[in-house]
């Protein structure tokens, strides 16, 4: 019997594991685009779900209806992976078992009705089906700040008795954090009667009172008639509310900060100032300016006006000197539902951060009239922070975290915004039970969000890295089930302004 040649050519055995690779390729992708989207949950409230990667339109964030038998169910997914796993390889081609990619998530039932199901179909809730169930929640007023960003078309309705919970924004620079802050003040003007406080470090809320000539003419006619009720105090004599206040308004303790006064180290004059706080006569203090002590006859008085007059405190524009009326008058027994305090009109840090100061000491000593007010602090960094470093910012510090941790039952609502969440105080952060997240890139920023915002999803917390501008995450008390939201339209002229980018333009050519 003649010889077989049973050498292969190494060109035949290349072919070969090319026709191999080539069956194994579409068996795989035979099985992957066969993975139907299947949902199971073990407690009706939770659900887990598999789906093919090849169209997935099931995203982090959005919404999908999980259909079983005559059963079906709203849920949103909070999570979306790729998962690789042994699958039979049941295609056209046979051949042994192979791995498959597919996605693969968590989400949650809205509306649960704690029924556990296994292998109920899932697949992209449509816009009605979002819009029937967004449209059935009780709520009190509704604040339409936008769309829901991942259902195009369905309003997003934030309740507005949410506020009566502590709020907390962030968003890093270009988020659109200020435009979107005002959208929502906008709202809370026009659809509810809730007095607002507003500490504008930026002057970007002063035109509140001055509707787009491009605004909804429907909401503009439903917004003219709150802008008689707002009022702008800034660092302007000519202006209606000019900024002012009377150092008799201050507390002591704030008082002896301006005055760099520490009451061990400086007793003496320390003891003075208090003995001229003690003093008044039916209610109005001695020295009502800090000007005044140069020539008070009170003794210690001039020595105390000598040392403000060093630290150039007697040169301040906020003093009224009885010239014009305080703003702490306005705070403690308001004319106008809106006080927007414009300490962005002020060219100093020093006054800005006594301004924010007086009128939160103003707000939590008439706490007991139980009056209800959303004080919002903008740049919140800015006046309470993690590491206060003057005296006056310890006791903006201190008011601030008193407020976010026994305001809520005298009606004092905080809303606290800022691009640096983690330069503002913890024990105010920790207090607020609403989170509306907008960009952030920061990996540990959103770590620390989380750890405080347990309430919401890792998954839609980590979703903040693909925000575009204008785009948050919204949840809490105000959004009871978490929303990706994209924020709609301002009614009114957004103040403040970024420096003109004119210097970046092209220099003509010689």
């Amino acid at each position: 019997m003649p010889d077989v040649d049973t050498r292969i050519s190494r060109e035949e055995t290349e072919a070969a594991v090319a026709a191999h690779m080539a069956q194994y390729r579409q068996a795989r992708e035979y099985v992957e685009r066969h993975v139907l989207a299947r949902a199971t949950s073990v407690d009706g409230v939770r659900f887990t779900f598999q789906a093919s990667l090849h169209d997935l339109t099931l995203k982090r964030g959005g919404y999908a209806l999980l259909e079983l038998g005559s059963r079906t169910w709203l849920g949103q997914v909070t999570d979306v992976r790729v998962e690789t796993q042994i699958a039979d390889n049941s295609g056209p081609s046979g051949g042994p078992d192979i791995r498959v990619s597919a996605a693969a998530g968590d989400g949650i039932v809205l509306d649960p009705v704690g029924v556990p199901f296994h292998g109920a179909l899932a697949r992209e809730a449509t816009q009605d089906e979002v819009r029937t169930w967004a449209s059935s929640e009780r709520r009190r007023a509704g604040l339409i700040v936008g769309e829901l960003r991942l259902a195009p078309g369905v309003p997003a309705t934030l309740d507005s008795g949410g506020l009566a919970r502590h709020t907390f924004m962030c968003g890093q620079s270009g988020s659109g954090k200020t435009y979107s802050l005002g959208v929502l003040l906008e709202r809370v003007l026009a659809e509810t009667s809730l007095r607002i406080v507003i500490l504008d470090p930026n002057s970007d809320y002063v035109g509140l009172t001055d509707v787009r000539e491009d605004a909804d003419p429907d909401l503009a006619r439903r917004y003219d008639r709150v802008r008689a009720e707002i009022a702008v105090w800034r660092d302007d004599p000519s202006a209606d509310h000019p900024l002012r206040l009377q150092f008799g308004d201050l507390g002591s303790a704030a008082q002896a900060a301006v005055m760099g006064l520490h009451p061990v180290e400086d007793r003496d004059e320390y003891a003075v100032l208090a003995d001229l706080l003690r003093n008044r006569k039916q209610g109005v203090p001695l020295v009502t300016g800090p000007d005044q002590l140069l020539t008070s006859e009170l003794p210690g008085a001039r020595q105390l006006g000598i040392r403000a007059s060093n630290l150039g405190v007697l040169d301040w524009r906020i003093w009224s000197g009885g010239k014009f009326p305080s703003l702490i008058d306005e705070i403690r027994h308001p004319t106008a539902r809106c006080t927007i305090v414009d300490t962005g009109s002020l060219d100093d840090p020093q006054q800005q951060r006594l301004i924010s100061l007086a009128v939160l000491e103003t707000l939590w000593g008439a706490r007991a009239a139980h009056e209800p007010c959303l004080v919002v602090v903008d740049e919140a960094h800015n006046v309470c922070p993690a590491a206060p470093t003057d005296a006056v910012t310890r006791l903006s510090t201190d008011t601030t975290v008193t407020i976010a941790a026994e305001g809520r039952k005298y009606g004092l609502y905080l809303l606290v915004s800022t691009q640096q969440p983690h330069k503002v105080h913890e024990n105010v952060v920790s207090q607020c039970d609403n989170l509306l997240l907008m960009r952030m890139n920061s990996s540990a920023d959103l770590e620390d969000l989380g750890g405080l915002f347990s309430f919401v999803e890792p998954g839609l917390i980590a979703g903040a890295t693909s925000f575009g501008m204008g785009e948050a995450l919204v949840a809490g008390k105000v959004m009871p089930q978490p929303a990706y939201v994209r924020m709609g339209a301002r009614l009114t002229r957004e103040g403040g302004a970024d420096i003109p980018m004119t210097w970046a333009i092209p220099r003509p050519v010689d």
